[in-house]
């Protein structure tokens, strides 16, 4: 019975020390940390989700006056729409700034219409059945200070449409396919711009002639 009383008091003896060196060890630990200086803390605001690093300045983009078509084709009026066209297209996709000539500018568009066709697609001995809008356009972009040409391009629009025997309604389908080519030729140029630009090669002179560059918008 003693035997069991002093090996009972031996382990909580054995218990009690290494209790105390864990926490002398701990303690000596703390010291050693506050003595070096180290600190658990994190300075400003940290990392916040969905953040994103801010973005390099990028410069201005080129302010552009679109002038008025010329007109060389058989279809009177159609300079205004066309232009009107462009001027659109080219102030929301093509990365210019269009501003009216009144304002200052560093680039300045002019182009002309250069033809205006509509061959026949369908037909019989006696009727037509179904025809075409070609149109044909060209322009070319100046530097204001220079006056030299840093962009120039041609661009073909095509658009359909069925021909009936009233020719009044014949003649507002038409114009409604010489509409629609416009807006095709004024998109695609305002895309060949923004490529043009987004490249850096607008600063370098055209390296083909507005004849070598001609492109086709399918209906």
């Amino acid at each position: 019975m003693r035997e069991e009383r002093e090996g009972l008091i031996q382990c909580v003896l054995l218990d009690w020390m290494v209790a105390r060196h864990a926490w002398l060890a701990s303690l000596a630990c703390l010291v050693l940390l506050a003595g070096c200086g180290y600190q658990f803390r994190v300075d400003g605001a940290g990392p916040t989700i969905g953040a994103t690093a801010p973005s390099s300045q990028t410069s201005p983009p080129p302010r552009l006056v679109v002038r008025t078509l010329e007109n060389k084709s058989f279809e009177p009026n159609l300079e205004t729409r066309y232009t009107n066209y462009l001027r659109h297209e080219f102030s929301s996709g093509s990365g210019a700034q269009v501003v009216p000539e009144a304002e200052a500018a560093d680039l300045v568009l002019s182009g002309q219409i250069l033809s205006v066709t509509v061959p026949t697609l369908g037909f019989s001995r006696t009727t037509t059945f179904e025809s075409r809008t070609e149109v044909v356009v060209t322009v070319k972009v100046e530097e204001t200070r220079t006056k030299r040409v840093v962009w120039a391009q041609m661009s073909k629009g095509f658009s359909e449409f069925f021909v009936t025997p009233d020719l009044q309604f014949n003649r507002v389908l038409q114009n409604r396919a010489l509409e629609q080519a416009g807006r095709f030729i004024a998109e695609d140029l305002a895309s060949r711009f923004l490529l043009q630009l987004e490249s850096g090669q607008l600063a370098k002179p055209p390296a083909q002639s507005a004849s070598d560059n001609e492109d086709s918008n399918i209906k």
